[in-house]
């Protein structure tokens, strides 16, 4: 028993709709799709190489630059200033405000309340208290024994000359009239309900079962195979449109990219390490060589003209001395000169 559900055979309707519905959707969107993929490349790589940089140079390091420099050092200028102003704020408005209301409520409202309280007790609630206690107390049971006593009576007639009455008339009155009516109503709307179902229901039922489904169907069948066409449409759109990108990508490779890294590779570096070799390393070794010997002539020259300096007594002679001048082994004497003016 195969337990598998296979899917059902499509129709020659649906195989007659499928294929020139796939041609026409695969003529229409394989130009949309390579027009698409073509404008995200160049989005993104504008986006790249153009948007990213111009926004870091335009927008990021001038934002960093004015919160470093500007607006921090202001920020703390004011907050200092704030601060300063607040504490003088808050003493000054504890001056003029709460110890002033302080004081009134403390020495004034405080005892003068005390004092009302005590009269109000002695002159309202005694005396209240002892009118409801010994006259209204009792005045409301007495009132209350008589309002008892007249509802109860007013509850009789009541019930003897209303409810009994009613109670009557809706029993062998109103619930016979009121089934003799529902009976009519019931037959009524059976009949009515039997009219309207053969003069609307059935025919609608009928329009739906026999012309709105069998249209629908052959309706959503096309759509279907519209969107099933369209679908196949783009992702053969997607392969058509990657390989035109792979084979321009190569093409660009061929004509662009490697003439360009075999010139870097077979002619900028070797000529570059040529000029590094040959010509800027000789340079600089020339220019220090150069360097030293201004260096050594510039110390000779002022070794010749000023000799060399003489120690502080009772000062050790430092330990490091400067480097470009040579080190002198003994003190300089007349004896032992080494200028022209001095020789013998």
């Amino acid at each position: 028993m195969d337990l598998e559900k296979r899917p059902e055979p499509d129709g020659c309707l649906v195989v007659a709709i499928r294929l020139p519905v796939r041609i026409v959707a695969l003529v229409l969107v394989v130009p949309v799709r390579l027009a698409w993929d073509a404008l995200t490349v160049v989005g993104r790589l504008v986006y790249q190489r153009v948007l990213v940089p111009l926004t870091r140079v335009f927008v990021v390091v001038p934002a960093v630059w004015l919160y470093a420099y500007v607006l921090t050092p202001l920020g703390r200028v004011i907050a200092v200033l704030g601060r300063g102003a607040g504490v003088a704020l808050g003493w000054l408005g504890r001056a003029l405000f709460v110890w002033p209301w302080v004081a009134l409520w403390r020495f004034g409202v405080v005892p003068a309340g005390l004092a009302l309280a005590w009269l109000t007790r002695v002159l309202v609630v005694v005396p209240a208290v002892w009118a409801y206690t010994y006259v209204l107390t009792p005045l409301g049971h007495a009132i209350a024994l008589l309002c008892k006593g007249v509802g109860r009576a007013l509850g009789w007639l009541g019930w003897v000359l209303v409810v009994v009455p009613c109670g009557w008339v809706y029993a062998w009155l109103l619930t016979p009239l009121g089934h003799a009516l529902r009976w009519a109503a019931l037959a009524l709307g059976r009949g009515a309900a039997t009219l309207l179902r053969w003069i609307f229901v059935v025919p609608v039922l009928t329009l739906w079962r026999w012309v709105l489904v069998p249209v629908g169907r052959v309706l959503g069948v096309i759509a279907r195979e519209i969107g099933a066409a369209l679908g196949h449409a783009w992702r053969v759109a997607g392969y058509v449109s990657l390989a035109v990108g792979r084979f321009l990508g190569r093409l660009l490779r061929w004509l662009v990219v490697d003439p360009l890294r075999w010139a870097y590779r077979s002619v900028l570096t070797p000529v570059g390490h040529a000029v590094r070799d040959q010509v800027w390393r000789p340079a600089i070794r020339v220019a220090k060589e150069v360097r030293a010997t201004v260096r050594q002539v510039r110390a000779d020259v002022r070794r010749a003209l000023f000799g060399t300096p003489r120690p502080a007594v009772g000062l050790p002679e430092p330990q490091v001395r400067d480097r470009r001048e040579p080190g002198v082994a003994s003190t300089r004497t007349l004896d032992r000169s080494t200028t022209a003016l001095t020789k013998d």
